[in-house]
């Protein structure tokens, strides 16, 4: 059986979320930026992330979102995985986006 697919507010929302996460690591993009993004503690580990030295600027390459089933009539739950180039490597990023009053917030990240 075939997996539906996400629904399209949670791809726009994890292709821009993720883009933003870039940008700030990359110093490209303010921090305040991503308030309305993610939890407070993820905001802590761009943070952290950004203050590492970075050779060149990451460009976001691929993004997929798979719903999560949590029993619902709704998906209120999303994994995404995306790659991003950065001075010639490839790079992988994993996340949980979940739904947030009206919209989604990025619940869980790892950045490789």
């Amino acid at each position: 059986m075939r997996e539906a697919p996400p629904p399209r507010s949670a791809v726009v929302f994890a292709e821009a979320a993720l883009r933003s996460v870039i940008e700030v690591i990359d110093r490209r993009r303010p921090i305040a930026q991503l308030r309305p993004l993610m939890t407070p503690f993820l905001i802590d580990c761009v943070i952290a992330c950004a203050s590492a030295p970075r050779t060149g600027s990451a460009t976001l390459r691929r993004v997929r979102v798979r719903p999560v089933d949590t029993g619902g009539a709704e998906v209120d739950a999303a994994e995404v995985f995306a790659t991003f180039a950065r001075g010639g490597r490839v790079h992988a990023v994993a996340g949980r986006i979940e739904r947030h009053r009206e919209s989604w917030r990025l619940v869980a990240l790892q950045i490789g």
